[in-house]
């Protein structure tokens, strides 16, 4: 199994859709067993400038990742189709072992 993380910005539009809907609407279509939408409450990227989105008066684009499990190979399928659509953030795989309960 592997597991796929994909850093955006919540802000980010693609065709006047959220980027994040946008995504989440394309895993289902390509039957991605299953994904979740997180919001960043602070950050840095590789301007190592803090991002706090959730302070009063602040400008900061709230960072969101998205992160999904399937097979190796659907996984890697569904990047390379993914971006085929968009070119931005920030996207990185490892593997991972399903536990089951």
């Amino acid at each position: 199994m592997l597991q796929a993380q994909i850093f955006i910005d919540k802000d980010n539009l693609i065709h006047s859709q959220p980027l994040y809907e946008f995504i989440m609407q394309f895993l289902l279509r390509h039957n991605v067993k299953g994904a979740t939408a997180f919001t960043g409450m602070m950050g840095f990227g590789i301007n190592h400038k803090i991002k706090r989105p959730n302070q009063i008066f602040s400008f900061d684009d709230p960072s969101m990742m998205i992160v999904f499990i399937d097979e190796d190979e659907k996984v890697l399928s569904v990047l390379k189709l993914l971006r085929e659509q968009y070119k931005g953030g920030l996207i990185i795989t490892h593997p991972v072992d399903l536990i089951d309960a």
